[in-house]
């Protein structure tokens, strides 16, 4: 489909026009830190955002000039609308972590409360006026009316690089802001330019993380810059940025319901830019993950066309009520607009067959023209019913550059290039891992391999296991299947031991071919390794002062258990030839040279048989540091802890028992403390000299 930003903008931009001034300003302060207590600072904004480092969390309220604090509320409700981890956008403020914008309207003053271990903390104060600002709305391709960057008074001067875009366009995801819901239509504008400002010289980010947003009077706003028909990769759902649009309702719905007018518009706006990408709302598809807390990098997520941002990381967003109507605004998106094509494919080049598929909404006479480098029709082919399967040969035609158009009824033309156009690809195939050890003995470890692959376009798939003689022992997959990205699942059960291969192979319509292997070492000897404990304490207390390593053979093997610290092997606890049964191995935290020192460790124990040799590990830390517990203020029951422990009080005969993270923390307590005794013990039973008071 050919790029409709141009006359997006020039729809925009009156003759000799200049960029007027903005009517937002970000100012940042560093707040001091009093231990946990209220630390309060005076200052004129409109919307707030904090940064701060360490692992503990941030609460604020702000006041009002009208009077009155609002609650007191999280920081960072949304912890990941962030970045992708590879994008540059996402190393500008390395070490500190990223709290929400917050709309306050005109406000003076902000207090901020520290839980945990917090080192420091950022406050960025933004001033956004909601003067009277035309709020001018366009339509291009019968897209909803949008109101564009220009006419919400966005500050392109302050954009860091120039867009990056996607190649192709896979799901809608829904946010909310998690900010106020009372503002008025008319402070709309200012609270998407403070959430801009605050983006990109607060967060450090290239420009406004969502790439629409929408207020609660139905009004849709352009978001981040780069064409709205475009695949613009936004800021919003880290590791899942690209191939995504990011659409953000102002305000908190997670007790609040969203508004029909809002709904209304979401529902128009989806429906709009998924036809664009001719995605169907009610489809589902394979993500494959840029990583994010939640979900590892290259890791394939089913995903609805239509998802919420809680589908791809820990975050309560878009909230409760706007997320239970997912299902229903995907319905209203597929049936607004129609008839609609989804999921154009080509597959071939010129001097081949070229095959076009798509699938339609309802059944309806379609065509498909292929055109010549000079735009002059070379064939065309056409039907009617609800899928489009048409073969072009063009086994004479020379080579060049040439462009389809499938057109359906009154649907949107489905355009692309033959031959290396968005919607084409080769045949490719790929696996990982590159090699797989499969123990099926049931202990939990390695009873299934899994094996991620991804097609690059539609094919018969057959994916088998050939012994070390190459003879065919088990067929797992025979099937068609589009592209994307698959998981496959093998117990390998029936299998004795030995070396294997198990191999995809993969063949198109047109004859192409693609196979991915993945060598295979079935195994069962080896079976339930563990320690004892986490920790590991020799200091003679009787606690933990030894470990226990405990495992399974079930055949005669070489077995070698070492101790290591990364990569480097510190010492040998067994190694010797073993008979099938159970084994125990009792270590103390020493190689006869003296204790090692704290710290993370893990135990590796090998077998080796006839077939190969397999490992498993256990991790474990080594700790004979007692914890340091500091009574702070008897009466207010303050303290503070150096490691994570259990901290043990009598509070004025009352005892009391609480887990708490390191660094400081408070015991609740009805009125001034008059005595008070209290012990720390940490994960590996060492414990602190108590305190007391008075």
């Amino acid at each position: 489909m050919k790029p409709l930003c141009v006359a997006f903008v020039a729809a925009l931009v009156l003759p000799g026009a200049a960029q007027a001034a903005p009517l937002s300003s970000l100012a940042a302060r560093e707040l001091p830190l009093r231990g946990g207590a209220v630390t309060s600072a005076h200052a004129r904004f409109d919307l707030v955002g904090l940064h701060w480092r360490g692992p503990g969390s941030v609460r604020f309220r702000t006041h009002r000039l009208a009077g009155g604090w609002s609650p007191w509320r999280a920081a960072a409700p949304e912890a990941e609308d962030l970045p992708n981890r590879s994008a540059a956008e996402a190393g500008r403020e390395p070490g500190w972590r990223i709290g929400n914008p917050w709309w306050s309207g005109p406000s003076d003053r902000l207090q901020v409360r520290t839980d945990g271990r917090v080192e420091r903390v950022k406050a960025f104060f933004v001033s956004s006026s909601s003067a009277g600002v035309p709020l001018r709305r366009v339509s291009v391709a019968s897209s909803p009316p949008v109101i564009p960057r220009a006419s919400w008074r966005a500050n392109e001067a302050i954009r860091r690089a120039p867009p990056v875009y996607a190649p192709s366009l896979q799901l809608a995801i829904v946010h909310h802001t998690a900010g106020t819901n009372s503002y008025t239509a008319s402070q709309s504008a200012a609270i998407v330019r403070g959430i801009e400002i605050y983006h990109v010289q607060g967060n450090g980010w290239n420009d406004i993380g969502y790439n629409f947003l929408v207020d609660k009077y139905g009004q849709v706003f352009e978001g981040r810059y780069g064409g709205i028909d475009r695949n613009v990769v936004g800021a919003h759902a880290e590791g899942f940025n690209t191939g995504s649009v990011g659409i953000a309702l102002l305000g908190n719905y997670n007790s609040a319901a969203p508004s029909a007018a809002a709904l209304r518009s979401l529902t128009k706006l989806i429906a709009w830019r998924l036809d664009v990408a001719h995605v169907d709302p009610l489809s589902s598809t394979t993500f494959i993950s840029g990583g994010n807390a939640k979900f590892p990098s290259g890791l394939p997520v089913s995903l609805r066309a239509v998802s919420g941002h809680r589908d791809t990381g820990f975050t309560d967003c878009p909230g409760a009520n706007l997320y239970a109507r997912l299902a229903a605004i995907a319905a209203g998106a597929q049936a607004t607009g129609l008839p609609k094509i989804f999921e154009p494919t080509v597959q071939g080049d010129a001097g081949g067959l070229v095959r076009f598929h798509a699938r339609l909404s309802a059944p309806v006479p379609w065509t498909v023209t292929v055109l010549d480098p000079f735009g002059s029709s070379v064939d065309a082919g056409s039907g009617a019913g609800s899928t489009v399967d048409w073969t072009w040969d063009a086994t004479l035609a020379p080579p060049g550059r040439y462009t389809y158009e499938i057109d359906a009824d009154a649907a949107r033309p489905a355009t692309g290039v033959v031959g290396g156009g968005a919607t084409t690809a080769g045949l490719t195939l790929t696996a990982s891992p590159a090699s797989a050890v499969l123990t099926p003995n049931g202990d939990g470890r390695s009873d299934t391999l899994t094996v991620r692959w991804t097609l690059g376009a539609p094919a018969e798939v057959t994916a088998t296991v050939l012994d070390a003689n190459d003879e065919l022992v088990a067929t797992l997959l025979d099937a068609s299947r589009n592209a994307g990205s698959y998981v496959l699942a093998w117990k390998g059960s029936a299998l004795p031991d030995g070396q294997y291969r198990l191999v995809l192979d993969a063949t198109s319509a047109t004859g192409e071919t693609a196979e991915a292997v993945v060598p295979v070492l079935l195994d069962r000897t080896l079976a339930g390794f563990k320690a004892s404990s986490h920790y590991l304490s020799p200091n003679g207390d009787g606690k933990l002062d030894a470990l226990a390593f405990s495992f399974a053979l079930n055949a005669p093997a070489h077995v070698s258990l070492r101790v290591q610290r990364g990569k480097t092997v510190l010492g040998s606890v067994f190694e010797g030839d073993l008979q099938p049964g159970p084994q125990r191995y009792v270590w103390r935290g020493d190689f006869g040279a003296g204790l090692l020192p704290d710290g993370p460790y893990q135990a590796l124990v090998s077998s080796t048989d006839q077939v190969g040799t397999v490992s498993q590990g256990a991790t474990f830390t080594l700790d004979m540091t007692a914890p340091v517990l500091k009574l702070v203020s008897g009466p207010k029951l303050n303290f503070r802890l150096s490691e994570r422990a259990v901290v043990r009080l009598t509070v004025d005969g009352k005892r009391i028992v609480k887990l708490e993270k390191a660094g400081a923390f408070h015991v609740p307590h009805a009125g001034p403390a008059a005595k008070v005794t209290a012990i720390a013990t940490d994960p590996a039973g060492n414990q602190s000299l108590p305190v007391t008071y008075p």
